[in-house]
């Protein structure tokens, strides 16, 4: 309903005609809740690809835009969240988000740039069946920026930066220095956040990962971890060692190619 409120809001602010006719609106997932998955991101998402294509206005309605228009209905619940998320579910595959302040202060958004997943090296999702609640991960750190602690937004701007190196790594294929931003996020985002607020449950799958040499991060703000043995499969038979010990699952991550069309993604490219 939120997703269905904002986008008639769009239309209408945008002078797009929208024709009559009803339509019934349900849903199903298969993404575990509360494990950094972006799971009520994906289900508002699929919902605004259904009503592009009900009215037949994908193409009046930018790529760019929609995650913006994901994240307000996001808002209307009082979902704490940002745009990465909403970015990810819209163009799928392997994407690079600079949300530099130039951009967000200028364009309302960051500029996304889509990547060919076959630079990303094997990976793996760790998860616990007790996963965390991201809005307490998110809840006092928000406050603290709005605040202008320094500490917390020099802290966020080097989390800025190794998506950046994160970038030039994937295009060299360098997956040491990829392990190692990986690694180096984590570290950030636990003292930024305390490992209260993280939980012992999440901080243990990131160090069951580190206990193989594996690299390790959250996925989202905790009850998932995606994992990267850049020693290969012995390292990863380890990896699943441990993880079953400690009651932990361990996947194979697939990453799909981006779900934008042939037409959007040359729109992207100009």
């Amino acid at each position: 309903m939120a997703i269905c409120r904002v986008f008639h809001n769009y239309c209408k602010d945008n002078k797009i005609d929208l024709h009559g006719g009803n339509f019934t609106l349900s849903y199903d997932t298969n993404i575990p809740r509360q494990m950094g998955l972006s799971g009520s991101s994906a289900i508002v998402c699929a919902a605004l690809s259904c009503l592009l294509d009900f009215y037949k206005v994908r193409h009046l309605i930018k790529v760019e835009f929609r995650p913006n228009l994901v994240l307000a209905a996001e808002k209307e619940l009082g979902i704490v969240a940002g745009l990465q998320d909403r970015v990810a579910q819209v163009y799928g595959g392997l994407v690079h988000m600079d949300f530099s302040k130039e951009y967000m202060d200028g364009l309302g958004r960051g500029i996304y740039t889509p990547m060919d997943i076959s630079l990303l090296p094997p990976l793996h999702l760790i998860y616990a069946e007790n996963p965390s609640d991201s809005g307490k991960v998110h809840s006092t750190v928000r406050q603290r920026w709005l605040n202008g602690d320094e500490f917390i937004i020099s802290s966020i701007q080097e989390v800025a930066n190794l998506a950046k190196e994160g970038r030039t790594a994937l295009l060299e294929k360098d997956y040491s220095k990829l392990a190692k931003l990986m690694n180096r996020n984590f570290d950030l985002r636990r003292s930024i956040f305390g490992d209260d607020a993280l939980g012992a449950i999440n901080i243990k799958m990131v160090e069951v990962a580190r206990k193989v040499g594996a690299a390790s991060k959250f996925t989202g703000s905790g009850g998932a971890v995606v994992a990267f043995c850049p020693d290969g499969p012995s390292q990863v038979k380890l990896l699943e060692n441990e993880c079953q010990e400690a009651g932990f699952i361990v996947i194979p991550l697939k990453v799909v190619p981006s779900c934008l069309s042939d037409e959007e993604l040359k729109t992207l490219e100009k």
